[in-house]
């Protein structure tokens, strides 16, 4: 099926599309006979939310997976800022400032707020005896963040994350995303399994994010939740990206027929 609705390297509007924060060129994965991926192409901008849609297998995560440098692909160009990079690690993605947000969201259900958004990055106090957490600091550190991406439900960052809903589980998460100079949040699911007052939460905070200026790859089977906060609609099939759309000029149907391949009169 081939691409519809907006052209690539187009971030919405007449305007000439800015330069890309990510931008992969013909990104192949194979696991096996297995392909995952065959040459996609995948850009996002900066103050833009790019929702990834597509079926079970569609290669949704494993292109996540490939941004977050937890897979290397097999063939393709990854460039970011500009410059063309080899994402080998995590820990490498971290460093050139993308953070992921999987759905399981990697908090410790024993800690506290404070201790999980500073989980594996502790502030040291200055050096005694005994090295110590600085955690007054790192305390001060995580109010601005909340403050910031004004999340309001959380009452304390004392609070030990097993006491907290699942909408603010998910503000802590992303809230630790951004606070290390991100430039860009990949998003797994955000909003599965929330109810309605705490999806609205998570979907005001993706928005909050855009404003911020950073990149936000949503990845979402909720077409609903797709449609409220993403500017560019991406469709995988089989592996490969067969559809692009802008918000405001597609509608649900659209996507879903891109998503099955069925042909629209």
């Amino acid at each position: 099926m081939p691409e519809t609705n907006l052209q690539r390297g187009d971030a919405g509007g007449g305007e000439r599309a800015p330069v890309p924060i990510l931008e992969l060129t013909a990104i192949s994965k194979h696991f096996g006979a297995v392909e995952a991926l065959s040459e996609v192409d995948f850009e996002v901008y900066p103050a833009e939310v790019v929702a990834l849609a597509g079926d079970n297998g569609a290669g949704k995560s494993t292109l996540l997976k490939v941004i977050a440098g937890t897979h290397a692909p097999d063939g393709g160009i990854v460039r970011f800022d500009g410059a063309e990079v080899n994402i080998g690690s995590p820990r490498h993605a971290t460093q050139l400032g993308i953070e992921t947000v999987y759905q399981d969201l990697a908090l410790c259900d024993n800690l506290d707020v404070v201790a999980n958004m500073f989980l594996g990055r502790e502030s040291i106090a200055a050096p005694t005896a005994l090295r110590r957490l600085a955690e007054l600091d790192m305390e001060r550190r995580a109010l601005d963040v909340l403050k910031q991406l004004n999340v309001t439900t959380i009452k304390s960052v004392r609070s030990p994350v097993a006491t907290l809903s699942g909408g603010q589980r998910q503000s802590v998460a992303i809230s630790r995303a951004v606070m290390w100079n991100s430039k860009i949040v990949l998003l797994d699911e955000p909003t599965a399994a929330l109810g309605v007052a705490q999806t609205f939460q998570v979907l005001e905070l993706i928005k909050r994010l855009r404003v911020r200026g950073l990149g936000v790859v949503l990845i979402s089977h909720n077409l609903h939740d797709v449609f409220e906060v993403a500017d560019r609609i991406i469709v995988l099939r089989l592996g490969r990206r067969v559809a692009t759309f802008k918000r405001d000029a597609a509608t649900p149907d659209d996507v879903v027929a891109a998503i099955t391949g069925a042909r629209r009169g």
